[in-house]
């Protein structure tokens, strides 16, 4: 068995991994979007499939309050946009019954400190696609952890408020309701890397094995690890810590960490963890991906080996591993905070034709959902289009329809048609950067017109194309902008979502029909 990288390509962060016989299942972060908490299954830690989603119903939970706040970072320059909602899930298998636990993080009113409303999720059959409702407990932190003890017992261990230099807490807890069954006490505040977090706990050969992630998400990201033969501690560290970092190198995969570690079917020790594919330019457009690593155990530590995808070059990238199949059609789309399922009507008969009924809500948003459908950017260089035709309101109406790159309401590009107007506009945001660009053409459109979208994609570029009539009246596309990726690049925590969208001040109906996510890009970019 040999790892390709990544092996969740695209918005994959904070990974967790559990083995239950033949099977590997794998969950990620998914913050602000719905459904939440994508669950992952493969036999070869090579071929995924999306087999579920365990936060699939809204009336499971509210992912409103859920919006990025920007933070300036004093040391970088840069700009942080730490997005509210789902955070770090862990999954876990114990007596027939799978569990997701996680954070919701609530961005309340302005001024007001964030909440961490931490929650557990539950199935039975993890292929049915049927999680329960959320059983909260009392936790003010983020990225729990579970620990089934050999007596019975149940711990939670995560990272406890408030950052950067947060501690790792730990509980006994009943699954069950929720209620803590002692008191919540510090175990480890780490090697002095800043924001601890992303713990897993491990039991091996009578020493309760610590593993977590410190200093930020980003450049400085590392794993550590501690270990001691009372679950309450006193922790000892590893003397080889960081068992794991990318920082200080020139490898291609950086920022690697949020680790989980686990044995194959034949006994073998893997770590999954979150990682970027970062270019000589600083560009990593894609986010944060789950990528796979080997581990050994060395003694009485385990060790990680540098996280590595198989060939460096460009068009070798590409190939590096299949996007993850999915169970059912349908199960991969992705929708902004609490959609309102009104504005969609998807034909059964047709797959991917889908009419859009446009809301007041724009992309930037801080709260509210526009009417957005999309699926997360899996390729590093691909294509996605539609054709879309406007109904007589929709005509007539100040319409705003097209096809977007959304990263969160501060981030997005997008090429669309302007019924104000009657133009083709590119704009691109990037509020963490005070950038704000768009250019027009005008173009002539009547009722039933045919009108056609594209994005096509590379490490270094977006190009954004439209043609008028379709493909029988106008077969060629025009390009209309290209822009570096770079421009939507930054230290963030979500990544790329490519989908249609419609901005109206009535209800007016576009109707998307051809509708291609992310396919390979069928020609080479201008």
């Amino acid at each position: 068995m040999s790892g390709i990288n990544p092996i969740i390509p695209g918005f994959a962060p904070d990974p967790s991994v559990v083995r239950v016989g033949e099977w590997f299942f794998l969950v990620n972060s998914t913050f602000h979007m719905f459904p939440g908490l994508p669950i992952y299954a493969s036999q070869d830690l090579v071929n995924w499939k999306h087999i579920g989603n365990a936060l699939h119903r809204q009336s499971q939970m509210s992912l409103k309050k859920s919006d990025t706040k920007l933070y300036p970072q004093e040391d970088t320059g840069e700009v942080l946009l730490a997005t509210g909602g789902l955070y770090a899930p862990t999954i876990r298998y114990h007596g027939g019954i799978y569990y997701v636990i996680c954070t919701n993080i609530v961005h309340p009113a302005e001024g007001a400190p964030d909440v961490s409303e931490n929650f557990i999720l539950s199935t039975k059959d993890i292929w049915a696609n049927s999680w329960s409702d959320p059983v909260y407990f009392e936790f003010q932190g983020i990225d729990p952890s579970l620990l089934f003890d050999d007596d019975g017992k149940v711990y939670v261990h995560g990272s406890a408020a408030p950052g950067p230099f947060t501690k790792i807490n730990l509980f006994e807890v009943d699954l069950a309701t929720g209620k803590k069954l002692s008191d919540e006490r510090t175990i480890w505040g780490g090697t002095g890397g800043i924001y601890p977090e992303g713990p897993h706990m491990y039991k091996r050969n009578g020493w309760y094995y610590l593993l977590i992630s410190e200093g930020g998400t980003h450049d400085n990201h590392m794993i550590t690890m501690a270990r001691s033969q009372d679950i309450w501690g006193p922790y000892e560290p590893c003397p080889q810590n960081p068992i794991l970092t990318a920082r200080g190198t020139g490898e291609y995969i950086q920022y690697t960490g949020h680790c989980e570690a686990f044995q194959d079917q034949d006994g073998n020790w893997w770590g999954a963890c979150l990682g970027v594919r970062k270019d000589a330019k600083g560009r990593f457009i894609m986010g944060r991906e789950t990528f796979l690593t080997s581990g050994n155990w060395n003694g009485d530590w385990l060790s990680l080996d540098l996280v590595k995808s198989n060939i460096e070059t460009l068009s070798s990238r590409e190939k590096l591993s299949d996007l993850p199949q999915i169970d059912k059609p349908g199960l991969d789309i992705l929708y902004i905070r609490d959609a309102d399922f009104r504005r969609y009507r998807f034909d059964s008969h047709k797959n991917g034709d889908v009419t859009l009924i446009a809301s007041k809500t724009d992309l930037s948003a801080p709260e509210e959902s526009p009417t957005f459908m999309g699926k997360r950017q899996r390729r590093l260089c691909g294509q996605s289009l539609v054709d879309i035709t406007l109904s007589d309101i929709a005509v007539s109406a100040d319409v705003n329809v097209g096809l977007a790159c959304y990263k969160d309401e501060h981030r997005y590009l997008r090429i669309f048609y302007d019924g104000s107007d009657s133009t083709v506009v590119f704009e691109v945001v990037n509020n963490a950067k005070k950038i704000s660009q768009t250019k027009r053409t005008a173009i002539t459109l009547s009722q039933n017109t045919g009108l056609s979208f594209k994005l096509q994609y590379t490490e270094d570029q977006y190009e954004a194309l439209f043609r008028v009539g379709g493909k029988s009246g106008n077969p060629e596309w025009s390009l209309l902008e290209t822009v570096d990726t770079l421009i939507l690049t930054g230290p963030d925590f979500v990544g790329p979502v490519i989908g249609v969208f419609a901005v109206a001040e009535t209800d007016a109906e576009v109707h998307c029909t051809s509708l291609v996510f992310d396919e390979p890009l069928a020609q080479k970019p201008h």
